[in-house]
């Protein structure tokens, strides 16, 4: 199963993210979560590394490399890549949870993320998955993954909603595209502090045609630990989060 995570920049993806994979490492699975987020830097701290893996556009040669190779039919070579095909220094592993992340900018005048984009397309084209195995793709804000097609090869697309009006606005484009190209959607209330800011964005949402499957509450550890960039520990956001997985096997 590969899940993509989207939603509005500061709605909480990496978050989501996160609890998620920690979670399904907790049901026995082998989980690879990709950072497909040019600009977020932080999700290797929260899932409790020590160090981000080495892109995976360094494998090809960095951004030049793979714009050399954007115009040949395959970027990769194999037509099939597993898990542990991936080598070490682009997969950092710990305890069933292996990260890999596609690429950031990490410069001035360095250029668009077209590259990227199409690299993360190709990579999960490619990535055969076993019975045992999930992956967790960790988007950019927004719309524009969807106009590169990499959510392409997903089989959900897990919206986080946060309680914001440019969220829900937000929401019902990705719900949209997602129709377009056929996609499973599930949407997750993330930073919600109160029943009523529950039912408020329940029912906004399902004004627009969406069905909410999962709420994660604020909740103040995860905060603390977001904000000095320390490992999600446990608390009541993880409950949340297996039962979102949970619904995802159901």
């Amino acid at each position: 199963m590969k899940i993509s995570v989207c939603g509005k920049g500061g709605s909480g993806k990496s978050t989501v993210a996160t609890l998620l994979a920690l979670s399904a490492v907790s049901r026995g699975l082998k989980t690879l979560v990709i950072d497909s987020d040019e600009s977020n830097s932080g999700l290797y701290r929260m899932l409790g590394f020590d160090a981000p893996p080495s892109p995976l556009m360094e494998l090809l040669g960095g951004k030049r490399g793979v714009k050399q190779r954007m115009g040949q039919k395959d970027i990769l070579s194999q037509a099939l890549i597993s898990i542990d095909e991936v080598p070490p220094d682009h997969a950092t592993r710990k305890d069933g949870l292996i990260l890999m992340s596609i690429g950031k900018i990490l410069q001035a005048y360095e250029g668009c993320a077209c590259p990227m984009g199409v690299l993360s397309r190709e990579f999960l084209r490619k990535l055969k998955l076993e019975a045992n195995e999930i992956a967790i793709i960790d988007m950019e804000a927004g719309v524009e993954h969807f106009g590169r097609g990499i959510d392409e090869s997903v089989d959900w697309v897990i919206l986080v909603v946060e309680p914001s009006y440019e969220s829900v606005a937000l929401a019902s484009r990705i719900f949209s595209i997602s129709n377009v190209m056929q996609k499973k959607l599930r949407a997750v209330l993330n930073k919600v502090d109160s029943k009523e800011v529950e039912m408020l964005l329940t029912r906004r949402l399902k004004d627009i045609g969406i069905e909410v499957d999962g709420v994660i509450p604020q909740d103040p550890d995860v905060f603390k630990q977001c904000l000095e960039g320390k490992p999600l520990a446990r608390g009541k956001a993880f409950g949340a989060a297996a039962r979102v997985m949970e619904g995802l096997f159901s």
